[in-house]
């Protein structure tokens, strides 16, 4: 739990995979601004407020909403310093 306070961003692959949609779809949604999104690199990274956004927009169950997170804190667990370390690139 503590690591998820910690991390700030999320890619867009790992947005994909929480919200269980492709990873074009989410580039879609970037493009089109219904994603916030900052390109480092040559990948997007979606704020933590902007992802905590689109779970709490309503069009998630709450199910799916716990899903979520705990896909969430295994990514964080597994990739935790991986993304630390683009994020300071």
């Amino acid at each position: 739990m503590k690591n998820k306070d910690k991390k700030l961003f999320f890619s867009a692959p790992e947005v994909a995979k929480i919200l269980n949609v492709s990873r074009v779809t989410i580039a879609s949604k970037i493009k089109r601004g219904i994603i916030k999104a900052e390109k480092v690199g040559g990948i997007y990274l979606i704020p933590k407020e902007g992802l905590e956004s689109l779970l709490d927009n309503g069009d998630i169950s709450k199910e799916k909403k716990e899903e979520v997170k705990i896909i969430v804190r295994k990514i964080i667990n597994e990739y935790g310093e991986a993304i630390k370390l683009l994020g300071k690139e």
